[in-house]
């Protein structure tokens, strides 16, 4: 069985009355991993903001694309 977080709903859902796909993260494997969806989400954003490799004003950035 696979689960889903609806963002909707702050609420995680399986079976075959979850929420629309624009509306919820997964599938996740289980049930205590899709409750930590935003959790996860908020991991995965921190760790690319903070990523010495990314660079928001390197080539192609800005209006005129470079």
């Amino acid at each position: 069985m696979k689960y889903w977080y609806c963002l909707k709903h702050h609420a995680v859902e399986s079976g075959p009355d979850v929420c629309d796909y624009k509306d919820r993260l997964g599938p996740y494997d289980s049930e205590a991993e899709a409750s930590r969806a935003l959790e996860k989400v908020k991991e995965r954003n921190e760790a690319w903001d903070n990523d010495p490799n990314w660079n928001d004003a390197g080539p192609g950035s800005g209006p005129s694309g470079g």
